[in-house]
């Protein structure tokens, strides 16, 4: 039973979380909370792993959690949400934006994320939700890129044709049948844009393969 100086612990998380002021790629939507966070609000090691034996906090990652609404209201947050809030400069890409433009019709079973290659690989140490990163150059992860909307939440992703060209590129990592569907869903999409198809694929250098790939579909 959560004590009395723990309940006002707690509410002051919320109040903190209800008061931060909308910003873009804030983790509020998400009621996610850093270890610093909660210090400032006096909330320490005894307290946190009293309120996570409580379930009032679930540890998201070393250094965040998830606060949980106590009334349980909205207490299901997305797993959208919690990608918009860990990882706001990565972009949708592969399986996860197959998927999204409906070039496949096989859940994801990982959200699939491009990020920059120095990025560090501890950031994706979770244990939900579960995130494949894709590593790339920091200039490849600013051209052939829009906005979705996932469970309310606006994320960036790959548009149709930088997708394609991403997964003409991993061809070899992909399984055969969703690299078939792919192909075929794009080449059949009225929305492609062959042209900057083509000049995705130059800036990725990979030009020829593009148009060996796709020609045979056009």
């Amino acid at each position: 039973m959560m004590t009395n100086a723990l309940r006002e612990k707690y509410n002051r998380i919320m109040a903190y979380i209800r008061s931060r002021s909308q910003e873009q790629h804030s983790n509020e939507n998400a009621q996610l909370i850093k270890t610093a966070e909660l210090a400032d609000l006096k909330v320490y090691y005894r307290d946190i792993a009293s309120l996570l034996s409580e379930g009032y906090l679930e540890k998201i990652r070393q250094g965040y959690y998830r606060v949980v609404l106590s009334d349980h209201a909205g207490n299901n947050q997305s797993e959208a949400a919690l990608i918009a809030a860990l990882y706001p400069d990565g972009v949708l890409c592969m399986y996860t934006a197959l998927f999204y433009y409906h070039y496949n019709d096989r859940t994801p079973l990982a959200w699939d994320i491009a990020v920059d290659k120095d990025t560090s690989k501890s950031r994706f140490a979770l244990d939900y939700p579960f995130v494949q990163p894709y590593y790339m150059e920091s200039a490849h992860l600013r051209y052939g890129v829009t906005l979705a909307d996932f469970d309310g939440y606006t994320l960036k992703i790959f548009d149709r044709d930088r997708l394609i060209c991403e997964c003409i590129r991993n061809e070899k990592k992909m399984d055969a049948e969703s690299y078939r569907k792919a192909i075929r869903g794009y080449t059949d999409d009225s929305k492609k844009s062959i042209a900057n198809l083509l000049a995705y694929a130059k800036k990725r250098g990979m030009l020829r393969k593009v148009k060996e790939r796709i020609g045979v579909w056009l």
